[in-house]
């Protein structure tokens, strides 16, 4: 028959504790074992290590085969963490979800307080059922746990070891047992509240630094991802920013497999995309059970947070912090802490922006400049040159002299057209050129060329347009660019030839493009920053290329040469 104790109080374990009077011989035999397991629950300031050490103790002194522990942040939310003891591994994993906390025996022992005693816990009305692949129980005993006299979690024990039914030892020990975790839970908490804090300032402070340090930005995203997926011990971070066509393109990914998502764009119908665009923040428990969910990407993951990156009310993009399936869900600490460092990061995003804008307008002037010093200077000259060959093949009577200044006249003719297509494209905005590789590419070289204070040159192999798409092209781009800003800023190069292979082969047999940047510049001293070219490599890993720098065509070999290439 089930037994409950209705008259259990949060004095009740230290008055337990308190007083051998009126307990069993076998019990005041464990009391030196009961108190050196109420020691050892209290060594450590981690919280799951605590909660680890609570269930082993609690299953040795109950003579249990199995102990678990469940916490909850708040009265009446899920539980934050459950713990286990005395179930494999590869068994937890088959059964999967955690318990929630709120049905069954686990949840009556959060809602009544009160502890529950059953010789089998399959013959309680409360009893919701075991999940697939869970061992059999019958024995159960639990009792709740305690913070600063509020309920926030239980303890249990099932399966006395030897058979029979856990009788009054056993309670007395579990309860003195909940009330250290109790205690020991609070000191946890406390100390992982304040080493969390400290560890997101850190991690706001690398994000500030990484813009403020000159570099591009999307090595400033990378390190918003990479730091976000550290500090909320998540199996990735994810950065997304608004998409030309709407919803939210996936830009930067710290994890496992950055490749399998970066590119893809969460489309605007999404409900979640629709949400942190309104600028909500949206918590997911579960993403394969939740509707909200509509990408192939809900079934990777586990807990998932996802926060707007707001500035000046604008939405810049989002964070997306998810933890590995059956990770244990976000505390609302986490939460906190983690809407802080998105509001950072949306800083950083705002300056990066403002810098982006000024680096524009400087290019735009100086492109007006040289389109009106092409257009008033060269040309001119180019065509009062004409003007006196034609003239010198006139006077000429040399016929041979006559057919080579003819040449020289409709050489000069091409080279006038050419300069003036220059000066048509120096003249509009970018994006009213059109959008192929090779014109995007030549944009990023004219660009370049302000800085440098000379136009590099450059060679195309193969039908650049027709053969590389979208997402390698978008990145050979986003490379060059990275590729030409490290010549300019730290090479000091009279020289520099950027070739573009679309009918490259990669060692494996697939077709690839390849990108080449070489200079005759000082070379890259050891030891020196290489925070671009780890960029570089880190953007072709993520296609399945690679990338990789040697020497360049200076005297003795000296200048560097990048090599940047990715599959087809």
């Amino acid at each position: 028959m089930p037994q409950q104790d209705p008259k259990d109080s949060p004095g009740a374990a230290q008055q337990t504790a308190g007083s051998l009077r009126g307990l069993s011989a076998e019990l005041t035999a464990r009391v030196p074992q009961l108190l050196k397991a109420t020691r050892s629950v209290g060594t450590g300031l981690e919280l799951h290590s605590t909660l680890e050490r609570i269930c082993e103790t609690a299953a040795e002194l109950a003579h249990a085969r199995y102990a678990a522990i469940g916490v909850v942040e708040k009265p009446g939310e899920s539980l934050s963490d459950f713990i286990t003891h005395g179930v494999p591994e590869e068994t937890a994993r088959a059964i999967g979800r955690s318990p929630d906390g709120h049905t069954g025996l686990l949840g009556a022992l959060i809602k009544d307080g009160v502890s529950i005693r059953l010789e089998d816990l399959e013959a309680d009305p409360r009893f919701a059922g075991f999940p697939a692949a869970h061992p059999r129980m019958r024995t159960f005993l639990g009792v709740p746990i305690r913070v600063q006299g509020r309920i926030f979690g239980n303890l249990y024990v099932t399966e006395k070891q030897g058979g029979g039914a856990f009788g009054d030892d056993e309670l007395h020990i579990l309860r003195v047992l909940a009330t250290e975790a109790g205690i020991a839970i609070g000191h946890a908490r406390t100390y992982e509240a304040a080493r969390q804090r400290e560890q997101w300032i850190e991690g706001s402070v690398a994000v500030t630094t990484a813009l403020l340090s000159g570099g591009d930005a999307d090595e400033a995203l990378a390190v918003v991802a990479e730091q976000a997926r550290r500090l909320a011990d998540a199996a990735a971070g994810i950065v997304l920013l608004p998409a030309a066509g709407g919803g939210l393109e996936i830009v930067a990914v710290a994890g496992d497999r950055p490749s399998a998502s970066l590119g893809v764009i969460i489309p605007p119908k999404s409900p979640v995309v629709a949400a942190l665009l309104r600028g909500e923040e949206v918590y997911l428990e579960d993403p394969v059970a939740d509707p909200r969910m509509i990408t192939r990407l809900a079934g990777q993951f586990g807990p998932h947070v996802l926060l707007p990156l707001r500035s000046g009310g604008r939405v810049l993009g989002a964070l997306s912090i998810p933890r590995a399936r059956g990770a244990r869900p976000f505390t609302r600490a986490e939460r906190l802490l983690a809407t802080h460092f998105a509001a950072q990061a949306a800083l950083a995003l705002k300056l990066a922006e403002a810098q982006r804008d000024r680096e524009r307008l400087a290019v735009y002037e100086d492109r007006d400049r040289i389109a009106r010093d092409l257009h008033d200077l060269v040309i001119q000259r180019l065509f009062a040159t004409g003007i006196m060959l034609e003239g010198a093949q006139r006077r000429s009577p040399v016929s041979a002299v006559q057919a080579g200044i003819g040449r020289a006249v409709d050489e000069l003719d091409v080279t006038i057209q050419e300069i003036r297509t220059a000066i048509f494209a120096l003249q509009h905005e970018p994006e009213e050129a059109p959008a192929g590789l090779r014109t995007r590419v030549l944009r990023e070289i004219n660009m370049a060329a302000v800085p440098l204070g000379f136009m590099p040159s450059h060679r195309f192999f193969g039908p650049v347009d027709s053969l590389v798409g979208e997402l390698p092209g978008k990145n050979l781009i986003a490379a060059l660019r990275e590729a030409l800003s490290n010549t300019f800023r730290h090479a000091g190069a009279s020289r520099v030839e950027v070739r573009v292979d679309a009918t490259a082969v990669l060692p494996d047999g697939r077709d690839a493009v390849r990108l080449t940047v070489t200079d005759d510049g000082v070379g890259i001293p050891d030891g020196g920053r290489r925070s671009g070219l780890r960029n570089l490599a880190r953007r072709a890993e993520s296609l399945g290329g690679e990338s990789w720098f040697g020497p360049g065509d200076g005297e003795g070999g000296s200048g560097t040469t990048v090599t940047w290439q990715v599959p087809l």
